[in-house]
C-alpha cells in the first residue's frame, strides 16, 4: 500500500500534476476498543516504555488478546446451548467492547483519555516504520476527526429520502436497482461504520484541496466498498464522486518460514525491513560487493539494497496481480531485480570515478561515430519521457521498473563488448562516457520515481 502510493504519487509528479499525499489513519471504531479494553483487563499498565515494545505493536498485541478471550467466551456460551451466531453477539467482551465504543463517541472522559494514549503510542510507532520505509504524507486525515461530518451527511440523505431507517434505528441506502445490495451506513445505536466517516473524509479532501481527482490506493478485497462509496456520494448530489478512482491492489504472499510472524498470519513491516537488510548484508558479504567498504559505508549499502530488493519487487509487478514475495530471489544481483538495477549504476559511478581521477574531461560535445550498440542506448533514453508519461496515465509504476531494468541489460551487455576508458580514440572515449553518465542519471531518476535510492559505491 504505501510503496505503490508513494510510487504513483512521484510519477504523476514527474508529469507536473500537483499531488496531494495523504494517509488516513484508522483510529477510532470497535477494533480500536477491542485492544484499549483488553488493555484495561490484561495489560497490568505495560507501557512501550516498560516493555520496550514499539506502541504500534504494543498496541496490536491487545488486539490479538481481545480476540483469543473472545473465541474462549463464544466457544464456553456455545458449549452451553447457545447457537453460534447468538454467541458472537452476546460473548461479554464483545458486549464491553461495544459499550466501550458508544462512550467513546459520548466523549466518556475516561474512555478518551485512554484512547488519546494508545492512539498516541501506534501513531509514533507508525513514524518510525514510515521513515524506514521512505515514505511521507503531505496531510495526515483522522478518521476521528471526519466521522461527525460523515453522520451529518447520512442525517442528509435521510431528509433528502435517498436513506431510510429500519426498525432498529439503523440508517441504510437501498442500491438493489444498480445491481448491489442495501448498505448500512449508521448502526442503530447511533455509531458510525466504516462508510459514515469515509463519505465525511471524501467531502473533506474535495472541498478542502479543490481536488480534480481523487486516488485511494486500497487493497482489491475493498473493491465493492468503493464502489458503493461512489454511487452513494453521487446519489447525495456530489458530481466529483466520478472522480474518484479505486487503485485496487493484490494481497503480498510469503513462503512459509521465512519471516517471523504473529499468530502465523501476519507478518510486520518492521520484521520484514530488518529481515530484508539482514539477508542484503549477507548476500552482498558472499558477493563481495562490500569488499573494501567501512563499516558505515556497508551499512548504508545494505540498507539501501535491502529496501530498494523489496521495492523493486513489489512495484516491478501489476498491482492487481497477487504476488509471492522471496526475499532471497529478490536480492539476486544479475535478474530483473532492484539490487541488479543498483550495481549497474554503482558501477557506471565507479568508471566515471576513474575517468575523474586520470583528468578526463569530456563536459565538452564530441564529434564520434555511434555503434549500432550505442544508438540503442540513445534510443532507449529517449524512451524515458514517454514512458512516464504512459505510467501515469495508467497509475502504473510497474511500466518504469520495466524500462530500467530493460536500459540496464542494454548497458550492461554493451559494457561487456566494449571499453570506455581504455578506448584509444580520444573522441570515442568521451562519447562513451558521456553515454554512461546519462545512462546513470536516467537509472537514478527512473529509481527515484520507484522511491528507491541507488549507491555510487558496490
Amino acid at each position: 500500500n504505501n510503496l505503490l502510493g508513494y510510487s504513483v504519487a512521484q510519477i504523476l509528479k514527474a508529469n507536473g500534476h500537483n499531488v496531494i499525499k495523504v494517509n488516513l489513519v484508522n483510529d477510532r471504531g470497535i477494533h480500536i476498543c477491542k485492544s484499549m479494553l483488553a488493555w484495561q483487563l490484561y495489560g497490568g499498565g505495560e507501557t512501550p516504555a516498560s516493555s520496550g515494545m514499539k506502541g504500534d505493536h504494543l498496541v496490536g498485541k491487545y488486539y490479538v488478546e481481545f480476540d483469543k478471550h473472545y473465541k474462549a467466551e463464544v466457544k464456553e456460551l456455545v458449549a452451553g446451548g447457545m447457537s453460534e451466531e447468538e454467541a458472537k453477539k452476546k460473548a461479554p467482551i464483545m458486549l464491553a467492547a461495544q459499550e466501550m465504543l458508544r462512550k467513546w463517541e459520548a466523549k466518556d472522559e475516561e474512555v478518551y483519555s485512554l484512547w488519546q494514549t494508545m492512539n498516541g503510542w501506534v501513531y509514533e510507532g507508525f513514524d518510525v516504520t514510515y521513515k524506514a520505509l521512505g515514505v511521507d504524507f503531505d496531510k495526515v486525515y483522522y478518521e476521528s476527526q471526519t466521522y461527525l461530518l460523515g453522520k451529518s451527511l447520512v442525517q442528509d440523505g435521510l431528509d433528502k429520502g435517498v436513506f431510510f431507517r429500519k426498525e432498529d434505528n439503523s440508517v441504510w441506502i437501498d442500491l438493489e436497482a444498480d445491481g448491489l445490495d442495501q448498505k448500512l451506513l449508521l448502526r442503530g445505536d447511533g455509531t458510525s461504520v466504516y462508510m459514515t466517516q469515509d463519505l465525511g473524509t471524501a467531502l473533506s479532501r474535495f472541498e478542502e484541496n479543490k481536488l480534480d481527482d481523487m486516488i485511494y490506493v486500497v487493497g482489491n478485497e475493498q473493491n465493492y466498498h468503493f464502489q458503493v462509496l461512489k454511487l452513494v456520494l453521487k446519489k447525495l448530489g456530489y458530481e466529483w464522486s466520478d472522480n474518484i478512482y479505486h487503485l485496487s491492489y493484490g494481497m503480498v504472499e510469503l513462503p512459509e518460514g521465512k519471516m517471523k510472524s504473529r499468530e502465523g498470519t501476519v507478518v510486520d513491516a518492521d520484521d520484514l525491513i530488518a529481515d530484508m537488510v539482514d539477508t542484503a548484508r549477507e548476500m552482498s558479504s558472499e558477493l563481495g560487493k562490500l569488499d573494501g567498504c567501512s563499516e558505515e559505508e556497508a551499512n548504508a549499502v545494505s540498507t539501501m539494497v535491502g529496501l530498494g530488493a523489496l521495492k523493486y519487487f513489489i512495484l516491478k509487478v501489476d498491482p492487481k496481480k497477487t504476488m509471492l514475495f522471496d526475499p532471497r530471489e529478490s536480492i539476486d544481483f544479475n535478474g530483473n531485480t532492484g539490487p541488479f538495477i543498483q550495481y549497474t549504476h554503482a558501477r557506471i559511478c565507479s568508471v566515471l570515478r576513474k575517468a575523474e581521477e586520470q583528468g578526463i574531461d569530456y563536459s565538452a560535445k564530441v564529434a564520434a561515430d555511434y555503434l549500432p550498440e550505442e544508438v540503442e542506448i540513445v534510443k532507449a533514453l529517449c524512451d524515458y519521457p514517454q514512458t512516464v508519461a504512459a505510467a501515469a496515465e495508467a497509475f502504473a509504476p510497474s511500466m518504469v521498473a520495466a524500462y530500467t531494468y530493460e536500459l540496464c541489460k542494454l548497458f550492461n551487455g554493451y559494457y561487456h563488448d566494449h571499453s570506455i576508458l581504455r578506448e584509444e580514440n580520444e573522441a570515442v572515449k568521451k562519447m562513451r562516457l558521456q553515454l554512461a553518465k546519462e545512462v546513470s542519471r536516467i537509472i537514478n531518476r527512473s529509481m527515484r520515481l520507484l522511491g528507491i535510492d541507488v549507491p555510487e559505491r558496490m
